[in-house]
């Protein structure tokens, strides 16, 4: 007989009604940015959805279109005291969304870990990790779940659980833990910056445990991130004072993507989004003469990256421009290219001052560009990931480019392809054995979002 560990919270924590969940969910993962690349671990907050539920998203949508089929889950415990690391011995943990299997291999595997062992009681009403599944389950679909609750145990001890299963491309690892608890909101905000900027320094000693409540599953993901040349990325914080709570006493949440060192620079945080749509909108005041700029900005500007700027006006394009080679600093791009769409796309005219007030601004910044390898249009098509990959098709003089945005209207592979040739002033039919295809990847957002 199954065995399943049920809902705990469910109706507390979030909606127990599977198409209220689902909605809530998608709706707080519609204005959260995908990143160019995967991470490999996450840190997300455990909180109700409404105090929390923004916050994880920021980093759920990284992993939105992964091919992630295992996730190793860890909490901190709240409820049973204990020590090392407890497993359940289900078969299946549940939501409102329905069932996922436990992976029975990895089960094994932990338990040869002398601090590892079986206890269902911890497990039974703990809510740090029931309340990821339902994201999990949006965002990946089918997956197998390791659920793992941390007792009294030791940094090193979580580092060699997360280690033992680190090398598995489809395995994600997620560190469940809110930040500092009921303090005033500036002291929230003030010792919840310190610990950012430890799990962003990977500085294990600098966390404790009046930090964070999985200060010790942080820390073991900190300490193994350091041995494989990762690097931690905070993409959203906020606390309960900013999203439901009065600012009394708050509770603080941080979202962080752990990834590789060489990627660090492809992902921003919602701070630094907010910086750049900032300066796109004051550079085109600028031009329009109904602003100036302070200078002052938050993202990081003097490494050099391509971007496309789009505006658009009562739901229409109102112009688009952007550079496919990164030739200058992040700052120069997107001030030339907010100024471009706004003044010199020549399918539109000048953006006028009554226009301005009303227009949406969308930046996209690319990653680098690769060449597809292909020997035929069909293996093209293929290799293809709608939604993911923006393309460059170069013929001779004959060049376009779409975004990976342009699937939304495009959602087939082959029509997204034969509109591209037609966009670079090729016969939808073309082919030939020179026909150059590169694919690359954006972050991309808006100041709807």
């Amino acid at each position: 007989m199954d065995t399943i560990r049920q809902s705990a919270v469910a109706g507390r924590f979030y909606p127990e009604d599977k198409l209220i969940l689902q909605s809530e969910i998608q709706e707080m993962l519609r204005f959260d940015d995908e990143v160019v690349v995967f991470p490999k671990a996450l840190i997300v907050p455990h909180a109700g959805y409404v105090y929390s539920g923004p916050i994880a998203a920021s980093a759920y949508a990284s992993i939105k279109k992964s091919q992630f089929n295992h996730v190793v889950l860890v909490g901190p415990s709240h409820y049973v005291s204990f020590h090392g690391i407890a497993m359940s011995s289900a078969q299946f943990f549940e939501s409102p969304l329905g069932q996922v299997p436990l992976n029975r291999d990895v089960r094994q595997c932990l338990l040869n870990l002398p601090f590892v062992h079986e206890d269902d009681g911890a497990h039974e009403q703990e809510h740090s990790l029931e309340v990821q599944l339902p994201f999990l389950q949006e965002v990946l679909g089918d997956f197998t779940l390791t659920p793992l609750v941390v007792g009294h145990a030791d940094v090193h001890q979580v580092a060699e659980a997360l280690e033992k299963l680190w090398g598995d491309e489809q395995t994600l690892l997620v560190i469940s833990s809110d930040l500092s608890h009921y303090h005033s909101y500036q002291a929230a905000c003030n010792i919840d910056r310190e610990a950012c900027d430890a799990i962003e320094s990977l500085n294990v000693q600098a966390l404790d445990r009046d930090m964070a409540c999985g200060c010790i599953a942080i820390q073991g993901l900190l300490e193994v991130a350091s041995r494989k040349g990762m690097a931690l990325k905070l993409v959203d914080y906020r606390n309960s004072g900013d999203t439901a709570g009065d600012k009394t006493r708050v509770v603080g949440y941080a979202a962080c993507l752990c990834v590789p060192q060489s990627d660090i620079t492809g992902i921003y945080s919602l701070n630094e989004k907010k910086a750049m749509m900032r300066f796109v909108r004051t550079a085109i005041a600028e031009k329009l003469g109904v602003g100036t700029s302070d200078g002052t900005e938050e993202f990081i500007g003097d490494v050099q990256k391509s971007t496309f700027v789009t505006l658009t006006l009562n739901g229409q394009l109102r112009g688009c421009i952007g550079s496919l080679n990164a030739h200058r600093s992040l700052t120069e791009d997107l001030y030339h290219n907010a100024q471009a769409a706004a003044f010199d796309d020549p399918r539109f005219s000048p953006l006028q001052k009554n226009e301005f007030d009303n227009l949406e601004i969308h930046i996209s910044i690319l990653s680098d560009v690769y060449d597809i390898e292909f020997s035929s249009e069909k293996d093209l098509l293929s290799q293809l990931l709608p939604g993911k990959d923006g393309l460059i098709l170069s013929e001779g003089f004959n060049r376009g480019t779409f975004l990976p945005s342009v699937w939304e209207q495009l959602p087939d592979p082959e029509l997204f392809l034969n509109s591209l040739k037609a966009k670079a002033g090729l016969p939808q039919g073309y082919w030939s054995n020179t026909l150059r295809i590169q694919r690359y990847r954006t972050s991309a957002f808006s100041d709807r979002d």
